[in-house]
Parts: structure tokens; C-alpha cells; sequence
């Protein structure tokens, strides 16, 4: 008899084990339901208040005999599991989501490829375009290192209202006139969508600032006009945000887009921000686009860029992005991070390991 009771409490738990199994099948399918949503909306995928707000409730009608630190423990799976297939769903359906084999991405401008299977390219400039004279030392010397990739502001957005806003439309004249002198490409910071027409040839790559990750309408902008564009994470944005910001991009079919890693904010002081060295290696992993690093918006100091930059490249980075002026002690702006053009040599030949 007791066999016979034992058959029939397995067959009841097998039951019951079937109609969890039904029971969870519903649970994904609603699951992804709420993923459509929240990926149409632009929202994480992350909810802790849903989730806590969830087991709270849980908790509260439970009849026993589970305790409350089992439910707690077995609802706690079910939230990760449920998570982590939002998460990859999610990706899978982007467009900037890398593809099973698919192969790193090569942006070009100019001629010159960015990522794929290229050298590490060097990005520099002043920070502030100020003057014809700033700029043209400027660029000779970086021509003279090999580097093709010349970037500079012309509308400069300052935390003060009061601080240099830079020379606008003629600071995109003179780095397009300079930047052909030396065959290089231009990379200019666009703050309104109203300048994109006025930007026009004078720039080849559209660079989205840490302050402008967010603007969708200006990222959706972006994706009409053609041109490359190099998105830099906000300072307080998530991996997920920022890959989603370069959807918004790709979604209106421009994918020539380039990630730039330059730091987030924490409670550290000693460094402007915090280099997210491990954003390298994780971008790289959920997309096939390029990735490049700013260190020196991540410092905020002049004397640590070198191994930020070699850990950066060491992390997989396909470029490295640093800020230079003749003066960098009477720069407008940031003047604490340029590079001056002896330093800026020194940079080049211990990070990229030669010159020109």
C-alpha cells in the first residue's frame, strides 16, 4: 500500500510540475509583452521597485507551508531568469545588437576606417576651437604624428551660461579648411538640430556630446542625415541606455554610429569622472560597433592619460580620443586635461608606440 501511495503522490507532484511548467510559459509570454513595450518606450529593462513591489505581494498572500525565505528564494530565480531573457531579447531585436558571427563593424569617414579589423585610430584636437592660429599649430603637429582625425567645438555647451560657447558656424569653416590642408577628417560636437543643415560638408563625423546622449529627437535627427556619428555615453547613463541611445540612431537607418566610453559620475574626486574600462569589452560583446575611449573627459587631468589609454586599448578600444592645445594652461575650456603638443608626442609614441 505504501508503493501504491507513493505512485500517487509522485504522479500528483508530476501534476503540479506541469502546470508550473504551464503556468511560467504564460508568465515569459507576458514578460515579453512587457518587453515590447518597454523597448518601443526607450525604458529599462530593470524594474527593482516592480520587482520588490511584486514579492511584497507574493509574501503577503502566502498560505504556507513555504516560509517566507523560501518564496523569497525561489521567486528571486524567477525574477533573474525572467530578467535576463528581457535583457537579451531585447538586444536581439536591435538593431546595433551584434548578429551570431557577425564581425566587428568599420565605420569610415573620409577613407579612414574606424574599428573592423583597423589599427586603433587617434582622435584629437582642441577642445574649443578659439582661434585660426590655435588650430592651425594644432593640426600640423597632430598630421606630423599620424594622426587623420581631427576634433574640435564650435558650439561649446558650458555648465555656466557665462563660460566661452565657442566660434560656432566660422569654428567649422576653419577646421574644414584646416583638416584639408593636412588630409584629415573633421569630428565636431552638434548640440541642436537646427545646426545639422549648417554643419552640412564642414564635418564628417557628428559627435553627440555626454549632455546631448539623451536628446532622442536630436538622436533620431541623426539617423536621417548619413554621416557618421560618435555617441558619448552620458556621464549618469547605464550600458543599456547608451545602447539604446545609438538605436535610436540606427532606427532611422543610419548605422554608422561609434561608441565613446569617457567616463561616469561616482564619489571619487580624484579623477573628473570615472573610466568605465570594463564598457569596452561589454559594448563590444552586445554590439559590433566601434568603440573608442575619451580619456581625457574621464581624468579630467593631464597626467594619467597615458595608462588610461593603454588599458583602454588593452580592454579591445578601436580608438582613443584625447583634447590638445599649443597653450593649454590659457585654454577657454577644460584646461586642466589638454595636452600640449610636446606631451601630445610623448602620448602618441607610448601609446600607439611611433610616430607619423
Amino acid at each position: 500500500m505504501s508503493d501504491d501511495k507513493l505512485d500517487v503522490l509522485r504522479r500528483r507532484i508530476s501534476e503540479v510540475n506541469r502546470r508550473l511548467l504551464d503556468d511560467l510559459n504564460e508568465r515569459l509570454r507576458l514578460v515579453n509583452e512587457v518587453r515590447e513595450l518597454k523597448q518601443e518606450r526607450g525604458l529599462a529593462m530593470s524594474d527593482p521597485a516592480r520587482e520588490e513591489q511584486m514579492m511584497q505581494e507574493l509574501l503577503a498572500s502566502n498560505p504556507g507551508p513555504m516560509t517566507e525565505g523560501q518564496l523569497q528564494e525561489v521567486f528571486k530565480v524567477v525574477f533573474s531568469v525572467y530578467l535576463s531573457h528581457m535583457e537579451r531579447s531585447a538586444r536581439q531585436g536591435l538593431r546595433v545588437h551584434r548578429r551570431e558571427g557577425e564581425a566587428d563593424r568599420t565605420v569610415e569617414a573620409r577613407g579612414l576606417g574606424i574599428g573592423g579589423a583597423g589599427t586603433p585610430v587617434l582622435i584629437a584636437g582642441p577642445c574649443a576651437i578659439e582661434d585660426e592660429q590655435q588650430l592651425r599649430r594644432t593640426a600640423a603637429h597632430l598630421a606630423g604624428l599620424g594622426c587623420r582625425l581631427l576634433r574640435g567645438g564650435a558650439y561649446k555647451p558650458r555648465t555656466s551660461p557665462y563660460s566661452f560657447q565657442g566660434l560656432g558656424n566660422e569654428g567649422w569653416r576653419l577646421l574644414r579648411q584646416v583638416a584639408d590642408e593636412h588630409g584629415m577628417a573633421v569630428v565636431s560636437e552638434v548640440v541642436d538640430p537646427r545646426h545639422l543643415e549648417e554643419m552640412g560638408e564642414l564635418v564628417d563625423v557628428v559627435q553627440v556630446g555626454a549632455r546631448n546622449m539623451f536628446n532622442y529627437e536630436l538622436l533620431k535627427e541623426l539617423g536621417q542625415i548619413g554621416k557618421p556619428v560618435l555617441l558619448k555615453r552620458s556621464f549618469m547613463a547605464t550600458l543599456e541606455e547608451l545602447v539604446l541611445a545609438a538605436e535610436y540612431v540606427a532606427s532611422q537607418g543610419n548605422d554608422r554610429i561609434v561608441l565613446c566610453e569617457r567616463g561616469i559620475r561616482s564619489f571619487e574626486r580624484w579623477t573628473r569622472n570615472t573610466l568605465d574600462i570594463s564598457a569596452v569589452p561589454l559594448l563590444k560583446q552586445v554590439t559590433a560597433l566601434p568603440v573608442i575611449v575619451d580619456v581625457a573627459h574621464a581624468a579630467g587631468r593631464r597626467d594619467i592619460l597615458v595608462p588610461l589609454a593603454r588599458a583602454s586599448l588593452a580592454a579591445g578600444a578601436d580608438g582613443i580620443m584625447i583634447e590638445v592645445s599649443p597653450f593649454p594652461a590659457s585654454a577657454a575650456s577644460d584646461a586642466e586635461h589638454q595636452l600640449d603638443l610636446e606631451a601630445t608626442t610623448r602620448f602618441v609614441e607610448q601609446v600607439f608606440g611611433k610616430r607619423g
